[in-house]
């Protein structure tokens, strides 16, 4: 039996070699199941996406369109034009459709005031994704006469451009997080080998989660973006260094204890596992409220950040401690933990603190809130949605093509939207779109299959309420005319990106506070500590938001915030947040068993106080990471929950949940009070003061 035991690192060493081997290839395909389009992100019941799914059954299908914008300062020369009517020929004859010629093929756009031209190629979708040909496209462009300026814009240019950020992005955070994650561990373990072990496992974690995540996709047709999948990897690289931060914490304080390694880490595994299992259950529970969403992009988060979670809960609960066990003790030399030793006593910082708290537990509280209330006032700061120009940090050519535009042609503000609706009522569509306020051209599209299909050109600058309100009454004028009409394109597929972002926060924020609520309710087997805790994570958040809105306004300069910000931000800072105080009030819990509430929330604290400070410093670096990334989405969202985690491992874990819980006493874990194992009621009153 002995043998037996001894044997079982090695054996789940080898499982895990096994898993890693078989889960690459699954993982290798995710790249190519991933959707970065915007019309992919939204409902089925969004117009922009019903708009693309009637594309498919007009006689051409869907098309990929190109705007090519022709510009020279001193005025476009009778050679420029002509290398207009050259470039559209043979990007025509390289990528069109053979046989089935677009409406406006052919047709050039000159600007009134002489100095600019666009014309719009169209590639069908079958020949593939825009990125897989738009080298080839500004291949042709690129010979001109000295001078021109040309830049391929457009839908297809943009999504091109897109995917070309994305690529290899997977990689760069991969490195990012795994650097920042490495400097962090070393401060933390002060070896020259205990960090490797924590990103080795995460590691294998994430291959094994982005073969979950192939999967997933496989099976249920899950939308998988980028941004899915780089949130993947932080939360691999986040949660997993956490939990081995707790499982070592336990560990070396087994060591003084016992002198078989493989017995200190079961007892290390017994004590500190609940609080981990529990920590998972909760951010899993957040995060399966996703599968609520209408918005497809977070729909399909939900089960792939899942899978996430579980990959690296079962990776730091059996191939971490695994390892640690086979390494023995010299994996913490040169502090190498010896059997008998006293240990390092509490922090004289953690006790000071603790001590602070319990004497001025009304102060702390009240303190703790002003400062959060005037962190929250940032909420004021005037912010629009992020545009889908505005999402990259460093301005692609799709962009600056795009810019051109209203710049030479005052009455065209932006990309074309498009009109499909039935052929009968085709003239009478026409005659509505023309009559609303706005409206400055209408181009003709195809005709077939029962189906008609025109663009229409606004003056509005893309992406703006004025813009937006013209989109909400040309729909409106549609759906008088033929209710079965749609209205699409690249700015009404921002507007539903809005709308859909905003009605999935009034319906995600209250499902995930209930659901972890729920949650935290069995967890502590308690009424009011979990009031508590999400209490003080919502006021976190606000102030969190608040003063990351500011931040991201006033001092980046960023152009405004994505419309999935709140809602995720909420997400992963409720979640995240509330780990922390699991393991907080979990362990208060058990002193107070022993000692009376009072003297454990302080012992609880001062126990715990730097083992989970350190954990919030690395899952806010890893989230921090994302910031080093080109799109502003990623900056924002890294910022916010790097920034929230702090805040809440730092003040409210730190200081307003102990105040809180303090000033309640023994009522915080109301019903059930917590009972030592000898049965008799644990003391209630207090060894401090309690101002």
């Amino acid at each position: 039996m002995n043998r037996t035991r001894k044997a079982l690192p090695w054996v789940m060493i080898v499982i895990w070699a096994a898993l890693v081997a078989g889960a690459l290839p699954l993982a290798a395909r995710l790249d190519g199941v991933k959707s970065d389009s915007v019309v992919d992100y939204l409902p089925s019941s969004a117009q922009s996406t019903q708009v693309t799914a009637l594309e498919t059954r007009l006689p051409r299908g869907q098309d990929y369109e190109f705007l090519i914008v022709y510009v020279r300062d001193s005025g476009l020369t009778q050679e420029d034009k002509d290398t207009v009517k050259r470039h559209l020929d043979t990007l025509i004859a390289r990528f069109g459709k053979p046989g089935v010629p677009p409406p406006n093929e052919g047709k050039v756009d000159l600007s009134p005031d002489g100095k600019a031209a666009f014309t719009i190629a169209s590639v069908p979708s079958e020949r593939g994704a825009p990125a897989t040909y738009i080298d080839g496209m500004r291949a042709v462009v690129a010979e001109r006469p000295a001078g021109l300026d040309v830049k391929v814009s457009g839908p297809g240019g943009i999504e091109a451009d897109i995917d070309t950020v994305f690529d290899g992005i997977d990689e760069s955070l991969l490195i990012a997080a795994t650097i920042v994650v490495a400097l962090i561990l070393v401060l933390t373990y002060r070896s020259p080998l205990l960090w490797l072990v924590p990103l080795l496992c995460a590691g294998a974690a994430v291959v094994l989660s982005q073969a979950g995540a192939y999967l997933l996709v496989e099976a249920f047709g899950l939308t998988v973006s980028d941004q899915n999948s780089a949130i993947l990897i932080i939360l691999v690289f986040g949660v997993a260094t956490d939990y081995a931060l707790l499982i070592v914490a336990r560990y070396r304080e087994e060591l003084r204890l016992q002198d078989e390694p493989l017995s200190a880490m079961g007892t290390a595994l017994r004590r500190s596992a609940p609080a981990v299992v529990a920590s998972a259950a909760t951010v899993i529970a957040g995060l399966l409220c996703l599968l609520a969403a209408d918005m497809n992009s977070l729909k399909g988060l939900g089960p792939v950040a899942t899978v996430a979670i579980l990959s690296a809960l079962a990776a730091m609960l059996t191939l971490f401690p695994a390892v640690l066990v086979l390494l023995r003790r010299p994996a913490f030399w040169p502090r190498i933990p010896r059997l008998g030793d006293p240990g390092q006593s509490a922090s004289s910082l953690w006790s000071r603190l603790g001590e602070a708290v319990a004497r001025r537990r009304v102060t702390a509280v009240a303190g703790s809130l002003l400062v959060l209330g005037v962190m929250a006032l940032g909420l004021l700061t005037p912010a629009s949605p992020l545009r889908q120009m505005d999402q990259f940090v460093n301005k692609p050519e799709s962009i600056s093509g795009l810019q051109q535009i209203p710049a030479h042609f005052p009455d065209l503000g932006g990309q074309p939207l498009i009109v499909i609706g039935k052929a009968e009522t085709g003239d009478r569509l026409r005659a509505a779109a023309q009559s609303t306020p706005g409206v400055s051209q209408i181009t003709k599209g195809q005709l077939g299959n029962g189906l008609t299909e025109f663009a229409v050109l606004l003056r509005h600058k893309p992406d703006t309420p004025p813009e937006y309100a013209a989109i909400e009454t040309l729909r409106a004028r549609i759906a008088a005319v033929d209710p079965s009409a749609r209205v699409g394109g690249p700015s009404a597929q921002n507007l539903d990106t809005i709308k859909a972002a905003a009605a999935d926060e009034r319906r995600l924020i209250p499902l995930i506070l209930l659901v972890v609520s729920l949650v935290l309710g069995l967890l502590l087997r308690s009424v009011v500590a979990p009031l508590v805790l999400i209490a003080t994570v919502v006021v976190s958040f606000a102030a969190a938001l608040g003063v990351m809105t500011f931040v991201f306004v006033q001092v980046l300069g960023l152009p405004g915030l994505d419309p999935t910000l709140v809602v995720l931000g909420f997400l992963f800072l409720v979640a995240l947040g509330v780990d922390y105080n699991i393991f907080l009030m979990t362990r208060a819990r058990e002193e107070s068993a022993r000692i009376g509430t009072p003297r454990g929330v302080v012992r609880a604290l001062v126990t715990t106080g730097g083992v989970i400070t350190s954990a919030g410093v690395v899952l806010a670096a890893t989230f921090g990471a994302m910031a080093t990334l080109p799109l502003v989405f990623m900056i924002e969202l890294g910022l916010l929950v790097a920034f929230g985690v702090l805040l809440d491992t730092l003040l409210v874990r730190s200081v307003l949940v102990p105040g809180v819980a303090l000033l309640l006493d023994w009522r915080v874990w109301w019903p059930r009070l917590p009972v030592p194992a000898s049965g008799s009621p644990a003391p209630a009153e207090s060894p401090v003061g309690t101002r």
